[in-house]
């Protein structure tokens, strides 16, 4: 993960120093690159380091070497100490994560700008450009419900009386039985991912990333590319996610984006 951030950023930070520099020559030799289309839009598949997204963007072409883009994105992010649990009493049980008390979700709305470092040949290729984007984030971080077992015991044998779906409360659920003085229970497994939603709690903030995007659509048109980057998601308001860590005032990741779309006037 560190390196994978430390090659990123190296890059980054190479790339939009005497290349930009060399690219702001380029551009004012006005090399005819084809008919400039002036506006675009993409959607994109995320995978990052902490989970999954998906997001939207769309800007202006101010030239062929510069853009200015607003997007919009939407993450699943995970605490990086989270494991997935089953109840080993019984045979293909639901999954769970012990301990976390929230599942959290990132809203991006920014601003950004891609610069051109090298030109796609005529015949084809790979077209590179550096960007980087800020702008406010939205945490939604929606409590954690499980299925939990209640047991009986009969004859000398402990027999399954019944299941019922609570909030996830860390004093009183554990994942095996006995642990709870109080009942004879156990975690069975997560609820159903609507159970909470209600509950929501918000967390406004703030977020900035950067990196390199690779153009490889045949057509100027069409807009294929994938995207390497990393990016920091930064809370005033520390965020709860695990019941026995202390809450996130950020989080660091890096991410890998495959983005569809179209240019046109």
């Amino acid at each position: 993960m560190r390196l994978f951030l430390a090659i990123t950023i190296s890059l980054f930070l190479f790339g939009f120093s005497p290349m930009a520099k060399a690219q702001d020559v380029a551009e004012a030799d006005t090399v005819d690159m084809g008919v400039l289309l002036r506006k675009e839009k993409s959607f994109n598949m995320m995978l990052h380091t902490l989970g999954f997204g998906m997001g939207y963007r769309f800007g202006i072409n101010k030239t062929y070497y510069k853009n200015r883009m607003i997007e919009f994105d939407l993450l699943d992010m995970r605490s990086p100490n989270q494991a997935r649990r089953y109840n080993e009493n019984f045979a293909n049980p639901p999954s769970y994560v012990y301990s976390k008390q929230y599942s959290l979700y990132i809203l991006r709305a920014g601003i950004g700008r891609q610069h051109l470092l090298n030109r796609k040949p005529y015949w084809g290729g790979v077209e590179v450009r550096g960007f980087y984007y800020g702008g406010i984030d939205l945490g939604l971080a929606k409590p954690s419900y499980l299925n939990i077992a209640y047991y009986v015991i009969e004859n000398n044998h402990i027999i399954l009386s019944h299941t019922s779906l609570e909030r996830y409360d860390p004093e009183k659920h554990f994942p095996y039985i006995g642990s709870n003085p109080n009942c004879l229970c156990d975690i069975y497994g997560r609820g159903p991912i609507l159970s909470g939603f209600s509950k929501i709690r918000l967390y406004p903030g703030f977020y900035a990333k950067g990196g390199f995007n690779f153009e490889f659509s045949a057509q100027n048109d069409k807009i294929k590319s994938v995207e390497v980057g990393a990016a920091l998601d930064v809370f005033p308001m520390p965020v709860p996610v695990m019941a026995f860590k202390d809450p996130y005032y950020f989080f660091l990741t890096g991410y890998l984006s495959f983005h569809f779309g179209k240019r046109y006037n």
